[in-house]
């Protein structure tokens, strides 16, 4: 029995910002230092992003429609953990919803009382019932379906749903998968008078992704896309490189400098060794699908493998468009590759595989085949 990847859709709240708008907006707080104020036009106009997205207003600027922080320009005192998990409890299940919606309609033969299972990703909030129960009844799924939620295991937290949507259809051949990853980042923006947190605030973004994957024999698996295996390595004491925590003022994140050059390190033998495994080489490789931490983990991967322009083509055009949407990020990559092939605007391919990385540090990796 194959895991076929059936169909993917996305999705994004209705705030559209340009990363022009998104810096205008952090030179207005007043609580920023003169030398942080003057670091953040560069920052943002180097980060290879050219428009986010947001599920609340307030980052247009528009002092007096704010709906998550006070009405004025310090931005104090600062929305508390409680208040950012109501306006994820509002607006999270609704672009889940839709990137769900999209997904069944573009699979063939199926409809959402066909779902037998349910998985739910998400490290950006929390509530019970969740984002499941929404999706259930919204949906129309069946109330017997199984449910799975994944949660705050960050931008490699996709990974981990297609591993588990993968066991779920190599144990039941009637299994159809529904994987939808949904983040709202944006809603914990933090006024830090640090580089490290304006890096942090220039990245992030809000989106959600939902696939769909079947178990199927050969005959009707046979020129589709299928998950073939996962492979995940933790790197040994890097745990004070990235880090999410939940705090008063909402979810705080660390990120060093350095997790690009340790990623990237480590890579070729963690490449090699998942490889290995399957009588492969990067060589044979037909695409890559690299999640977008930043624009500088994709320029290291890409110089360490060899890569040519139009193998990271995607990774930095989904950066471009959406900036790093943590774990739905690498969905819409892949999309976007599968969109490509369908289309006749790529080349044909045979084996791709899919990269990110996450706190830990940790790389997860996936390998897709068509069969």
């Amino acid at each position: 029995m194959y895991t076929v990847l059936e169909a993917i859709a996305t999705a994004n709240p209705p705030y559209k910002l340009t990363q022009a708008e998104a810096a205008d907006f952090m030179l207005k707080t007043e609580s920023l230092s003169a030398s942080i104020r003057k670091r953040i036009p560069s920052i943002y106009a180097n980060s290879g992003i050219d428009y986010r997205f947001s599920c609340i207003s307030d980052y247009g600027g528009d002092l007096q429609n704010f709906e998550l922080y006070p009405h004025n320009w310090e931005l104090t005192p600062a929305p508390t953990t409680f208040s950012r998990n109501q306006k994820y409890e509002t607006y999270a299940p609704k672009i889940a919803l839709q990137a769900a919606q999209q997904a069944i309609a573009e699979a063939e033969n199926l409809n959402a009382q066909d779902i037998t299972h349910l998985i739910v990703v998400s490290c950006t909030g929390f509530s019970a019932p969740g984002i499941d129960i929404h999706l259930i009844k919204h949906l129309g799924l069946s109330y017997t379906v199984s449910r799975t939620m994944i949660g705050f295991m960050g931008c490699h937290a996709a990974f981990n749903g297609l591993r588990t949507a993968h066991a779920i259809c190599q144990s039941d051949r009637q299994a159809k998968v529904l994987l939808v990853c949904v983040e709202l980042c944006s809603l914990h923006f933090q006024v830090a008078d640090t580089l490290e947190n304006t890096i942090i605030n220039a990245i992030f973004s809000d989106g959600a992704a939902a696939a769909i994957l079947t178990s199927n024999p050969f005959a009707q698996a046979e020129g589709k896309l299928a998950y073939t295996d996962g492979y995940s390595l933790l790197i040994e004491n890097t745990e004070e490189l990235m880090n999410w925590t939940i705090g008063d003022t909402g979810f705080l994140m660390g990120l060093s400098p350095r997790v690009p050059d340790v990623v990237v390190s480590h890579l070729p033998d963690y490449l090699q060794a998942f490889l290995k495994q399957h009588h492969l080489t990067t060589n044979d490789l037909d695409f890559w699908a690299i999640h977008p931490g930043g624009r500088k983990i994709i320029e290291n991967i890409q110089s360490a493998c060899e890569l040519s322009d139009r193998m990271v083509a995607d990774s930095f055009e989904v950066l471009c468009r959406y900036g790093n949407m943590s774990s739905p990020t690498i969905l819409f990559i892949l999309k976007q590759i599968l969109d490509k092939h369908q289309s006749g605007a790529s080349a044909p391919f045979q084996n791709g595989i899919a990269l990110a990385f996450g706190p830990g540090l940790s790389i997860e990796g996936c390998l897709f085949q068509k069969v």
